[in-house]
């Protein structure tokens, strides 16, 4: 269903790629957009290209900012705590920060190794982060518990041995609040092997 203007049509089109909005969202969001344009679609307009101009990539880890080196990057508090967190994406980096991880350092891979997607090692930044191991002390391995996070997690294990660094992953098991009636068995089997003394 067209809406009879090309360029609200292409606006709709642009916003149903992003995640998470699908043709009817998209739709929604410009309406909103459309109806409050002096308040939301002007200042957006504005936002974004101003993001499109001051936008960069990290060269050190991979994250999002302003500047590169990125100000977590630049912090030498943050180089001194010896602790590196490797994430799959900046989304990963942003809710570790979130959750006050501390003064600790990131390294973002881009994404898992996946050859059914033709994702292999050359695709994600793997040997900048076998480079960066040696001046660390422990290398985290922040990956998820998916197949492709674990077999990413291995790769880069075996990669980095021989670093000096010890090599960690995140644990897994049973989230802070859950129920275990609701836990699926991979969570709660993974939750027993991996149990604390109290």
């Amino acid at each position: 269903m067209a809406s009879g203007a090309p360029e609200i049509e292409q606006l709709i089109q642009l916003l149903a790629r992003l995640p998470g909005l699908g043709p009817r969202s998209a739709r929604r969001a410009v309406l909103q957009l459309i109806k409050k344009k002096d308040a939301l679609m002007v200042p957006l307009a504005a936002a974004l290209d101003r993001a499109v101009v001051a936008v960069k990539i990290c060269e050190i880890c991979g994250n999002i900012d302003t500047r590169s080196p990125c100000s977590i990057c630049a912090d030498p508090r943050r180089r001194d705590a010896g602790l590196l967190i490797v994430v799959e994406d900046v989304a990963d980096l942003w809710a570790l920060e979130r959750a006050g991880a501390g003064q600790v350092s990131y390294h973002v891979l881009g994404g898992v190794l996946s050859p059914l997607d033709g994702v292999g090692p050359d695709d994600l930044s793997i040997d900048a982060l076998v480079a960066r191991a040696p001046e660390f002390a422990e290398v985290v391995l922040a990956v998820n518990a998916t197949v492709e996070g674990q077999t990413t997690a291995h790769y880069i294990t075996d990669r980095l041995d021989g670093s000096n660094a010890k090599i960690t992953r995140l644990a897994h098991g049973v989230p802070v609040g859950g129920e275990l009636d609701y836990l699926d068995e991979g969570t709660l089997t993974q939750a027993l092997k991996a149990r604390t003394a109290i």
